[in-house]
C-alpha cells in the first residue's frame, strides 16, 4: 500500500485545492456564503474521500468511495461551469480549473480499472 503523500491523485487534488482557494477570492461578496461555499465544501469533500480511499483495506468499499469521489468531481465541473455562465470566473481561469479536474479524473479512472482488476 503507498503512502498518501506518494500518490499522484492526492498531489494533483491538493494543487486543485490551492487553485480554487486562490479562484474563489474572485467571486463577488455576494457569492462568498452561496456558490463559494458549495465549491469549497465540494473539493474538500473530495479530499476526504481520497484518503478514505486510500486508507481502505477492502477493494469494494475502495471502489465504493471512489465512485462517490467521481460523483464530487462532476458536482463540481457543474459549479464550475455555472460559476463561468454567470461571469464570475474568465475563460481562461474556467479551462485551467477545468483540466486540473480532468486530470484527477483520468487518475481516478485508472485507480478504479486497477481495483477492477484485483
Amino acid at each position: 500500500m503507498y503512502n498518501l503523500e506518494d500518490l499522484l491523485i492526492y498531489k494533483q487534488y491538493l494543487e486543485l485545492i490551492y487553485y480554487t482557494e486562490s479562484i474563489l477570492v474572485k467571486y463577488p461578496k455576494i457569492e462568498k456564503n452561496n456558490i463559494c461555499v458549495q465549491i469549497k465544501n465540494n473539493t474538500y469533500d473530495g479530499m476526504k474521500l481520497i484518503i478514505r480511499a486510500q486508507k481502505s483495506r477492502d477493494t469494494k468499499s475502495r471502489i465504493r468511495v471512489l465512485s462517490e469521489l467521481d460523483v464530487s468531481l462532476k458536482m463540481l465541473k457543474v459549479l464550475i461551469r455555472v460559476s463561468k455562465k454567470r461571469k464570475y470566473i474568465n475563460i481562461k481561469n474556467y479551462a485551467a480549473w477545468s483540466k486540473k479536474i480532468m486530470n484527477i479524473c483520468n487518475l481516478l479512472g485508472g485507480w478504479i480499472n486497477s481495483c477492477l482488476k484485483q
